[in-house]
């Protein structure tokens, strides 16, 4: 007798049939359909339905999701971007950060996402009340989700008198990770000798926003990358957005893409918002402003995908449906085919594990049994569709379903 049933379930690409068993919150076994337990507290029918492992959201921004209704006009550049929220940051409340985050979340959930990954803006003006919001929503939706929260300085540490002692208070109130953005401070050696100082001290792993743009000069990532490996942090490093790789000429990318894939570290591509701001500035033939994920991935540099923003400034799109974000990168990056879509569904599932730093994960036996099903039978079948029908579990307690 098992805690919960999944009956007649496809696992992977070569389609056959399986039962998995849960018991007290993990993957009890899995066997080929109809050979192991048949008796269960809960019994569910797959039908030939693919089943993942939760999907990892490694990238979001919570307490400034759902902004449209209360913006005075819409951002047409990065920068403009980030002063329409610094604008209206000085009028949240306690209250109305919870709100939107919790909207995100709740609706993160229900499409599949048993993990994530917030970064919670501190700064001078809204102190540390996104990081309490954020870590207060971690504690008390612990049940649904795991998430990581990164002290994240929105508005530049040096550019933004007073944030550093806010990112180390930060720190000691328990945030899981520090945060940076090489492009809101003047001088990258100082940023980065303040991030990297922060993580030798905490012990805690590093998630920077850098090389967001068309520049081909940006190239803060690769200097990130030289700072892990002389600080003996491989594998602890993530970088969002990267987007200046894909205007340098391909030779040098891979220069690049290979220094990344020495020092470990995890590109999280985050499609819907840079195609969104990136390009503007091109009077002919406007660039699609996104990290080169295929290249990236052909140099054996980890690469995930972050749905970033929801329905503001950033991103006036979307819906906190990492699927969603996938389908747009695969249309964009000609990533149609069927290896393309495991691959992309990958990122989605363990790529982004691998990113976050989460152990024990995925579709085996011992790990907990945090799980989407869909009726789609295959990867790209879901990866094309993106299906409204999924039911989650998360440490085998159903926590999700948009039947």
């Amino acid at each position: 007798m098992v805690d919960l049933l999944i009956t007649d379930t496809v696992l992977s690409k070569d389609g056959r049939r399986m039962d998995v068993g849960v018991s007290s919150g993990k993957i009890a076994f899995i066997s080929p359909s109809g050979e192991g337990i048949s008796e269960a507290m809960n019994v569910v029918q797959a039908k030939g339905g693919l089943l993942l492992p939760g999907l990892v959201e490694p990238h979001i921004h919570l307490e400034k999701a759902y902004l449209l209704d209360v913006m005075d006009r819409d951002a047409d550049s990065l920068q403009d971007a980030i002063q329409i929220t610094a604008k209206l940051k000085s009028s949240f409340t306690d209250e109305d950060m919870n709100e939107r985050s919790l909207a995100a979340i709740r609706q993160a959930v229900s499409n599949g996402v048993t993990h994530m990954r917030c970064h919670a803006e501190v700064d001078p003006i809204l102190g540390l009340r996104a990081m309490e919001s954020a870590l207060h929503l971690k504690q008390s939706l612990r049940d649904q989700l795991d998430l990581q929260v990164v002290a994240f300085p929105q508005e530049g540490v040096f550019r933004s008198p007073g944030t550093e002692e806010l990112m180390e208070e930060a720190l000691r109130m328990g945030a899981d990770v520090i945060g940076g953005i090489t492009y809101q401070d003047e001088c990258l050696e100082e940023h980065l000798d303040f991030t990297f100082g922060l993580a030798e001290k905490y012990g805690k792993p590093l998630d920077f926003h850098t090389d967001f743009s068309d520049n081909p000069h940006d190239r803060a990532v690769a200097e990130i990358a030289r700072r892990t490996l002389t600080t003996g942090m491989q594998g602890q490093v993530s970088a969002g957005h990267v987007t200046s790789l894909g205007s340098m000429p391909e030779h040098e990318t891979m220069d690049i893409a290979e220094l990344l894939h020495r020092a470990r570290i995890s590109v999280i591509t985050l499609p819907m918002t840079d195609l969104f701001l990136n390009g503007r500035g091109d009077a002919e033939g406007p660039r699609r402003g996104l990290a080169p994920v295929k290249l990236l991935q052909e140099c054996s540099v980890n690469v995930a995908i972050g749905v970033n923003n929801v329905r503001n400034a950033f991103t006036p799109f979307g819906k906190a449906d990492p699927l969603e974000v996938a389908w747009l990168l695969a249309v964009t990056s000609y990533m149609g085919g069927e290896r393309d879509a495991l691959a992309l569904i990958n990122m989605l599932t363990y790529n982004a594990a691998q990113a976050l730093g989460i152990k024990n994960y995925g579709m085996k036996v011992g790990a907990p049994a945090d799980m989407v099903l869909f009726r789609e039978r295959s990867e790209r079948d879901v990866l094309l569709g993106k299906p409204e029908t999924r039911t989650v579990w998360k440490s085998g307690v159903q926590v999700g379903s948009t039947k």
